[in-house]
């Protein structure tokens, strides 16, 4: 995995996981903002609208300066989570991208189901999905009284772009509710990202 940096004070500092192999690292990454403007299009073929194509962006240059790379990543099959994906991508290596129907609107049960499938050779992975199931798997993983700062922020708002980081101690088999450690929660309207 490689070094990251956190948020101390309002900064983005560098932290790294160098010496902690078994760590793993989860990525949730909600869908940005998509258009409501034609109604004969059905809920999963609705795209982003243009300030969800700016929040993505704004994501993936966050991304890439934190340096948040994916081994793998699982995305809901609908046009507004690949239309992220494709905006936010901060690789320069294409990761496994693996699209997935049953992440569609899924609720965090199933999501969880989907991450205890991942190969353990992997070591990061990024999930790109909906809400409520998003947030309610987020809230789920980071477990216990949600008193931290960005476990507050988590608690009370998923928005529609946002990224939630988690460090994974264990086999993606094993990981389970408060089975994951909240390292950042990302919005694409705080002021300490880049722009997209």
């Amino acid at each position: 995995m490689p070094a990251t940096r956190s948020r101390i004070g309002g900064k983005l500092t560098p932290t790294s996981n160098k010496g902690c192999p078994r760590l793993r690292q989860l990525l949730l990454l909600r869908h940005a903002k998509s258009s409501w403007d034609d109604v004969r299009l059905s809920d999963h073929r609705r795209p982003l609208n243009p300030a969800g194509r700016a929040a993505a962006a704004t994501m993936g240059a966050a991304m890439r300066d934190l340096g948040l790379l994916a081994d793998v990543v699982l995305v809901s099959s609908a046009r507004r989570t690949l239309q992220t994906l494709e905006l936010a991508a901060p690789w320069q290596e294409i990761p496994l991208i693996e699209p997935m129907d049953a992440l569609y609107l899924a609720p965090a049960p199933r999501l969880l189901t989907v991450l205890n499938g991942v190969a353990e050779t992997v070591r990061s992975a990024l999930l790109v999905a909906h809400n409520p199931g998003l947030h309610d798997l987020a809230l789920m993983l980071a477990g216990g009284p949600h008193d931290g700062g960005d476990v507050r922020r988590l608690a009370e708002h998923y928005p529609t772009g946002a990224l939630a980081e988690f460090v994974v101690p264990g086999p993606w088999r094993s990981l389970a509710p408060g089975g994951a450690r909240l390292v950042r929660f990302l919005c694409p309207r705080d002021p300490s990202l880049p722009a997209g």
